[in-house]
């Protein structure tokens, strides 16, 4: 195979994320706005690359009042700093299983992190044409990234966690 264009369907596709809070539960939340275009070459995986941009403002995580709290300046500030962008600077691996370290661009801060991704296959769909799947997952430090607000709890421990995972499911359909 030669390396091939893919946009990345959003309809079909998913950008989410957990944390701990108060440290006995996990909140789950995802972007409902983004955008991305990957080339991929199962045959010569450095060949690859991926950009994603992704709109702050369209964080949800089924509550209104912390979706608010989570635009303002205590977490994500998306007034001042509106899109989380990822730029890919490596794969490696194999086709099925892969790393794709990139430079992850959140609060104004750019730090490399590297997805852990499996590709589910492709699918030819009778209107919608070939179909790829992929899963990714990482976990990033919420405070390297300057999201440091937090809150002590009165029996020890703090409100949020400063570990997040996120989770990536990816359609995406030929350029």
């Amino acid at each position: 195979m030669a390396l091939e264009k893919w946009n990345i369907d959003t309809v079909h596709s998913t950008v989410g994320f957990t944390v701990r809070h108060l440290m006995v539960s996990k909140v789950h939340g995802l972007f409902t706005k983004w955008q991305g275009t990957f080339a991929f070459d199962e045959t010569n995986l450095p060949a690859s690359h991926v950009e994603v941009s992704i709109d702050v403002a369209s964080v949800d995580t089924r509550e209104g009042q912390r979706d608010g709290h989570l635009r303002s300046a205590d977490f994500f500030d998306a007034e001042k700093f509106p899109k989380i962008t990822f730029k890919s600077t490596k794969v490696e691996g194999a086709k099925d299983e892969f790393k794709v370290t990139g430079d992850l661009t959140l609060r104004g801060v750019t730090k490399p992190v590297v997805l852990s991704v499996e590709h589910a296959g492709r699918a030819v769909h009778p209107q919608m044409g070939e179909r790829a799947g992929f899963s990714a997952h990482t976990s990033i430090s919420r405070k390297d990234f300057g999201l440091a607000y937090n809150q002590l709890l009165e029996a020890g421990g703090v409100a949020i966690s400063d570990k997040v995972d996120i989770v990536i499911e990816v359609e995406a359909t030929h350029a």
